[in-house]
């Protein structure tokens, strides 16, 4: 039977310790994000790597149609504001009972905290199941980050999560969430759900799946879903957003399938594989002054850029990309051809525009008064170039997502040249820096306010990376954050205690 599908996007990844949250115009704008987008709108984005966009071009191609409503996505930030949730899945909702549909699909992250509710993705399933009742299939993608709630688990007939981090198969992932939904479609069987709580919180930095030992984990995950293992649909893992204080913020495994017994020893094996050891997931994170001085003496004999994630300000988990402290390392040791991305300050960089290339402006940049100690950073810079701020993603994360930061400036002081922008963004792609004339291959020293995304695309030219631990919102440990809402039996790290 051909179907007509409604398809919403809503994404979020709330870091509910961060200092700024996701208004309405956040959707709008986008922010890392493609732009708000309604109806017709959505088969614009087809050719970027969205979950949307590959369940769309993969029904379309069975046969299927599909009923666009709205896709906004706004970049991590603190919690969304009632006014942005309310108007957002208001329209969702106001869709889902006035369209003609056989099932729903929506592209969602799963760990979406609003000013006025925890469970954003739990509560708009929750208002669409009000109005289609229990029978209608509804079938979500999610982000490998999502704090995946009970909630969601028993209203959703099928969750399928990312399986790459940097986030590469995002379309891949919502061409999965087509698969099931029409897998679970087409067949009189009941589908069983079997789910497992991971019980100690995944620091991000370790869920990277270009390292051990997440990609061990997503190995051992598709050699459990292989079509031949009868009974077995879909398998996913979350090792959650570590952020979000909320009483089910967590990793998850679960799978669904139509033999119970498969399905639940599969979920077990995986479970296993997470469990054991837990010590696997533990990070270690470089001090700002220690991460410069070891770069330097390795970029003396290095032909290719050392990169320093500065992770507890990446605008990807909630940070406002404007914390000085690895700028000001880089200074205090005399770094040479190094390069920093992005400082968010647009008044900086109107400065900039003003003056003109060539130019020195006396200005201070940056600084996040969310941080104690961390003051603009003053000083003379020069203009070395400028841009509207309007590129193109290169790498195979974003590839082909058009971005506007803003009016955009490459400073310089010293040896180390500055990315500035108008607008947040996660440094994830090497256009972000060529936008403003920084070729980053040619650099001794990269320092991306990223966490894992970066590695996508710079690891290819990488001598080496450092994760370092300069201050930001982003606690990246964490142990180190102030719970108050977290399950009383999460640990948060691993082998940690309660």
């Amino acid at each position: 039977m051909m179907m007509n599908i409604l398809v919403a996007g809503f994404q979020h990844e709330t870091n509910t310790f961060a200092p700024t949250v996701a208004s309405y115009d956040s959707f709008v704008r986008g922010e890392d994000f493609p732009g708000l987008v309604r109806g017709e709108g959505l088969f614009g984005l087809l050719n970027v790597n969205l979950p949307a966009s590959g369940f769309i071009n993969f029904v379309r191609g069975k046969g299927h149609a599909v009923t666009p409503v709205i896709w906004a996505g706004a970049g991590a930030s603190a919690h969304v504001t009632t006014d942005a949730y309310e108007r957002i899945a208001g329209e969702i909702v106001e869709a889902v009972k006035t369209a003609s549909f056989d099932a729903i699909y929506l592209d969602l992250h799963g760990a979406m905290v609003a000013q006025h509710l925890d469970d954003g993705e739990g509560e708009l399933l929750a208002r669409i199941r009000a109005v289609v009742g229990p029978r209608m299939k509804i079938v979500i993608s999610l982000d490998s980050h999502a704090n995946v709630t009970t909630q969601m688990l028993s209203l959703a007939d099928g969750l399928v999560a990312y399986r790459t981090y940097p986030h590469i198969d995002m379309a891949d992932t919502g061409r999965r969430a087509g698969e099931l939904l029409l897998a679970l479609s087409g067949s009189d069987r009941p589908a069983h759900r079997v789910a497992r709580r991971v019980p100690f919180l995944i620091p991000v930095n370790s869920m990277s799946t270009m390292m051990q030992p997440a990609r061990g984990m997503y190995d051992l995950l598709e050699e459990l879903e292989e079509p031949e293992r009868e009974g077995v649909l879909s398998l996913s893992f979350a090792p959650g957003f570590p952020a979000s204080d909320f009483a089910e913020c967590g990793p998850v495994v679960w799978g669904y399938g139509f033999d119970a017994a498969r399905i639940e020893r599969a979920v077990d094996a995986l479970f296993a594989r997470i469990c054991d050891p837990e010590h696997q997931w533990a990070v270690h994170f470089e001090e700002p002054d220690a991460a410069v001085l070891r770069a330097m003496r390795v970029a003396e004999t290095a032909t290719r850029p050392v990169i320093l994630a500065d992770t507890q300000d990446n605008p990807g988990v909630g940070g406002d990309s404007n914390t000085t402290g690895l700028l000001r390392a880089l200074l205090r040791h005399g770094a040479q051809d190094a390069a920093l991305g992005l400082i968010c300050d647009p008044a900086a960089a109107a400065a900039a525009h003003e003056a003109g290339v060539g130019a020195w402006i006396d200005i201070g940049l940056g600084g996040c008064p969310q941080v104690e100690g961390d003051a603009p950073l003053r000083g003379a810079f020069q203009v070395e170039a400028l841009s509207d701020g309007k590129f193109v993603y290169g790498g195979p994360m974003m590839n082909g997502k058009a971005s506007d930061l803003g009016p955009m400036a490459c400073l310089r002081i010293g040896g180390v040249r500055i990315a500035v922008s108008s607008a947040k963004a996660q440094l994830l792609d090497r256009n972000m820096y060529r936008t403003v004339g920084i070729a980053p291959e040619q650099m001794k020293i990269l320092v991306n306010k990223s966490s894992v995304h970066f590695r996508a695309d710079f690891a290819a030219i990488a001598e080496e990376i450092l994760v370092v631990r300069s201050p930001g919102p982003f606690i990246a440990d964490p142990s180190q954050l102030p719970w108050k809402n977290l399950a009383s039996e999460m640990r948060t790290r691993p082998r940690d205690a309660a």
